[in-house]
């Protein structure tokens, strides 16, 4: 296989495997986990939360670097800076990885405890957020997006579909309400339970 036929969970493997060989904390989130928990869909959204510091810097410029890869050393040392996102290109497939960095809350701090491993054979193998964190991170983003996007409502339908009895809906109901989603979390609950 040539670099341009890298499927997106070759690549996120491939950027896990190096955070794992150097100790550095990280979870998968985003549409990756929500497929992992749910329904397969199509997608090219790779998006990993990592406990960044400025000392792994220079690893990660190493790492990821011209001309297989694309990152900006500015943009890089600003999101550790200030705990937020940036991002890794692989150029010759058009493939983009989104990197958040942990921020300092109590439910980023939660949320890192709870991970789970999964193993999908010949596929992957890496830490991903638990279906509960991955559906909370959704309804923020929905709400964010000003709820007009559906996607992130079609991932959090198709977890709860497969995952049914298994999601710890007290847990959601409890964080929704803190993090200002309890509307959100209802009108989806309402969707996925008048479906059945």
């Amino acid at each position: 296989m040539n670099s341009n036929d890298l499927a997106p969970h070759e690549l996120m493997q491939r950027m896990v495997t190096f955070f794992e060989s150097q100790l550095i904390a990280y979870h998968v989130v985003g549409s990756m986990a929500s497929m992992a928990y749910g329904e397969p869909r199509l997608t090219i959204d790779i998006d990993i939360v990592i406990d960044l510091k400025l000392e792994h810097a220079a690893p990660v410029l190493a790492a990821f670097s011209s001309p297989e890869y694309y990152v900006s050393e500015p943009a890089l040392r600003n999101a550790i800076a200030q705990r937020r996102q940036f991002n890794i290109i692989h150029p010759a497939s058009g493939l983009k990885v989104d990197l958040f960095v942990q921020k300092d809350t109590e439910f980023a701090r939660v949320e890192a405890q709870r991970v789970r491993r999964i193993r999908s054979e010949g596929n992957f193998d890496a830490w991903f957020g638990s279906p509960e964190d991955v559906l909370l991170n959704k309804l923020i983003y929905f709400q964010q997006g000003g709820g007009v996007s559906d996607k992130h409502l079609r991932d959090i339908a198709g977890m709860m579909k497969l995952l049914q009895e298994k999601l710890d809906r007290e847990y959601i109901s409890r964080w929704a309400a803190k993090l200002g989603v309890t509307e959100e979390w209802s009108a989806v609950q309402q969707r996925v339970d008048g479906a059945h």
